[in-house]
């Protein structure tokens, strides 16, 4: 099958290669696997936290992707929740071990046991992948395939996000950073809370107005004024320095959400200048988000095809990826990006 392989740590740039087109075998599903042949495949800022080194994968050479869509085509031993030819997406959880108290309370997201699709194992970037049935979730019929490859990491993270700022109707909400994750979060916020209002922050004019388009009462620079205190902020930025403007903004008592697995370095000196009395004072609060678990994939995906959320999405062929990754890294994005598998 052909992959998109990343070989070895190194920084994404205009002239580096990180991920090689490699003809490799398939995989054969294990004991209560799916093998799923892929049609799509989201790509994450989290991809260029692993290529990066942010979040290194513990052993290479290993495929990326963890936003993967495809049919069931072969089924391990023992697995029987699912039929050949079966839709089926999976995200950011690969497995979890089931037995200790996060995971017997749902909350498998918080497993020391927790395994990452596309970093702890091979991922999407593939024609093939195999993965425990039980961590493997049925798509909407409402969505094709390249639409729900963004909801199964952006939205379903975005949906934890939303539910963890314990944001009421009628309250304000703050967006640092408008990329993929983001962009669902908005539509999701005003379909919840619809007398609620959503400011966006973010440094590109592109995005701003995207945002405006998408429903924002407001979109500025991480340097302008919104009109009134926010009651909660969600981070979905890779660097520090939207934490410290976020928390300024914050009513009291505000919340303030980092969706990130792992943030850039070379702005982590401005933490040093938090103030104390202007930006965490009055009970402020500030929560990190850590993965997903199955149960955000399968509420949110049902909830996105309720409301409807369609997300907005650029495709690219598999042998493209870099491309798609380069781009993301520069902040040229309109949504999502999404991978066509052949």
């Amino acid at each position: 099958m052909k992959a998109m392989v990343l070989e070895r740590i190194q920084v994404v740039s205009d002239e580096s290669i990180p991920l090689v087109l490699r003809e490799v075998a398939a995989p054969i599903p294990k004991e209560g696997e799916v093998r799923l042949k892929v049609a799509a495949c989201g790509v994450c800022h989290t991809e260029l936290d692993e290529i990066e080194g942010r979040t290194p994968p513990p052993s290479l050479p290993v495929i990326p992707g963890h936003q993967v869509v495809g049919y069931v085509d072969a089924l391990g031993p023992g697995a029987g929740r699912y039929r050949l030819g079966d839709r089926l997406g999976v995200g950011w959880i690969f497995s979890a071990c089931g037995e200790c108290e996060y995971c017997l309370a749902g909350d498998e997201n918080l497993c020391s046991s927790f395994v990452a699709t596309g970093r702890d194992v091979d991922g999407g970037y593939a024609q093939f992948f195999t993965v425990p049935e039980g961590f493997a979730v049925p798509i909407p019929d409402r969505f094709s395939d390249a639409q729900a490859a963004p909801l199964l990491c952006a939205g379903a993270i975005g949906y934890r996000s939303l539910r963890l700022t314990n944001l009421q109707d009628g309250q304000s909400l703050g967006l640092a950073g408008f990329g993929a994750s983001a962009h669902i979060v908005l539509q999701l916020a005003r379909f919840l809370f619809p007398n609620s209002e959503v400011f966006v922050f973010s440094r590109s004019p592109g995005e701003q107005s995207f945002a405006r388009q998408l429903g924002a009462a407001w979109s500025g620079s991480f340097d302008d004024e919104p009109p009134a205190c926010l009651n909660a902020i969600i981070d979905t930025t890779p660097v520090w320095f939207p934490i410290l403007a976020s928390l300024r903004r914050l009513c009291p008592g505000g919340r303030l959400v980092i969706n990130a697995i792992r943030k850039e370095s070379q702005d982590q000196a401005q933490l040093a200048l938090l103030d104390y009395p202007s930006q965490l004072w009055l009970e402020k609060e500030i929560k990190s988000v850590a993965n997903v678990s199955r149960r955000d994939i399968q509420e949110f995906l049902e909830l996105a095809a309720h409301i409807p959320i369609l997300p907005e999405f650029q495709e690219y062929p598999l042998e493209d990826a870099n491309q798609a990754l380069w781009e993301l890294k520069n902040r040229k994005i309109r949504g999502a990006k999404v991978l066509r598998i052949p």
